[in-house]
């Protein structure tokens, strides 16, 4: 009953995470083509403090926004703002951290060659490496750097590469990559709670005591929301791959994924110019070029996920053996291990047959001890090089 009432809280979590980083995402991209894609006003709108204005039609409508310099002569009776968006998103995606990592550390949090190994220690050194990436950011985005987007743009990079390589080392590969995005998300919650919103307010009440309000700190906080719209698709490469093995389990993913999420970054700044009427094709053709030669990287790389066994002495016997004995409780038709009432995604392995055409797979997760889960079953390290083994030899059939 404990299980399933997880699952159920588990599944709730992404749900809602998913439906709240929709709408943030949204808004996002949303203003950012606004803001980019703004025209000259007219002279009369200009007296006004109209700063651009656009014209665009939607849903059988048409639809004139202006945005102000700074703001309006008089503030409007109801205004809008857009800041729970984000908030929900960040405490949804914590809120799922806690209901898989760090109520089940074992299983999820704990690496095999990572240097935390027990939970305490795990659950604080994630908590310690979200904090840190934050303090990091915002102490590199309050000095002078922060005037020069080509610096900082280079501090951005530097900080998710450090941090990669950290969080590999710490965590296990799948946590390592979901920590990353983890990070990219607090950063951006970050800038919304501790940035953009307190200089809205600042604007909003110079505004109401008709002062003038700080242009340095309104063009700041439109800065972190830029920063928050190229972090919006690495972010959610990190949060696919941790589903894909092959993107975590290479031992050089710690470099790789930061190479993945710049040339998502890449590809956003192709559509972030596109709005301001400067097209760049040559940018997304890049940005392409270096996604499939990551690609093939990864499947280079992941060549280093094989081997570690004698191959004159592999007997697919003994993987047969190995599969039934470490597989096979969770992974059958009808699961014997509590709390499986049916084989996790559908995958039946109760026979070396039953593995054809997942060998890279299998190698994925077998040599960073993300399955057996939690090592439940008690897998050896002699077992899982037998089985690295096996696959690299092209996982011949007994007696083959």
């Amino acid at each position: 009953m404990e299980t399933l009432i997880l699952d159920w809280a588990t599944l709730l979590a992404r749900w809602l995470h998913v439906i709240f980083g929709i709408a943030w995402i949204g808004a996002s991209f949303y203003f950012i083509w606004l803001d980019l894609s703004l025209e000259a006003p007219s002279e009369a709108k200009a007296r006004q403090g109209l700063g651009g204005e656009l014209w665009a039609i939607h849903g059988g409508g048409i639809y004139e926004v202006g945005k102000y310099r700074l703001g309006p002569p008089t503030l409007p009776g109801r205004l809008h703002w857009f800041k729970w968006e984000a908030y929900s998103t960040w405490l949804s995606g914590i809120a799922l951290m806690t209901l898989l990592y760090y109520l089940q550390p074992t299983n999820y949090l704990i690496g095999a060659d990572a240097w935390l190994q027990t939970p305490l220690t795990a659950i604080g050194g994630s908590v310690a490496f979200l904090l840190l990436g934050l303090a990091l950011y915002e102490a590199a985005m309050r000095t002078p750097m922060a005037g020069h987007p080509a610096w900082s743009a280079c501090a951005g990079i530097a900080l998710v590469v450090g941090a990669s390589a950290a969080a590999f080392a710490l965590f296990a590969p799948r946590a390592a990559i979901l920590h990353v995005g983890a990070l990219l998300g607090t950063i951006m919650a970050g800038n919304v709670f501790l940035n953009i919103i307190p200089a809205q307010r600042a604007l909003v009440a110079a505004l109401q005591r008709d002062v003038p309000p700080d242009a340095a700190r309104a063009l700041a906080a439109k800065q972190r929301s830029t920063h928050n719209n190229y972090f919006t698709l690495p972010v959610l490469f990190c949060m696919v791959g941790s589903h894909a093995s092959f993107i975590y389990a290479p031992p050089r993913a710690w470099l790789l994924v930061p190479a993945f999420a710049a040339t998502a970054a890449l590809a956003r700044h192709y559509f972030n110019l596109k709005h301001q009427g400067r097209p760049r094709p040559a940018l997304l053709v890049a940005a392409g070029f270096a996604f499939v030669a990551l690609a093939t990287l990864t499947a280079v790389d992941g060549g280093a996920l094989r081997g570690g066994g004698d191959r004159a002495a592999i007997d697919a016997t003994q993987v047969g053996q190995i599969v039934t004995d470490r597989c096979a409780a969770c992974h059958s038709a009808a699961p014997t291990f509590p709390g499986y009432p049916a084989p996790p995604g559908g995958l039946v392995f109760a026979a070396v047959g039953d593995l054809e055409g997942r060998g890279r797979e299998i190698a994925a997760s077998v040599r960073t001890a993300f399955m057996p889960l939690g090592n439940l079953t008690g897998m050896t390290a002699e077992e899982r090089a037998l089985l690295l083994a096996w696959v690299d030899a092209g996982q011949p059939a007994a007696g083959g």
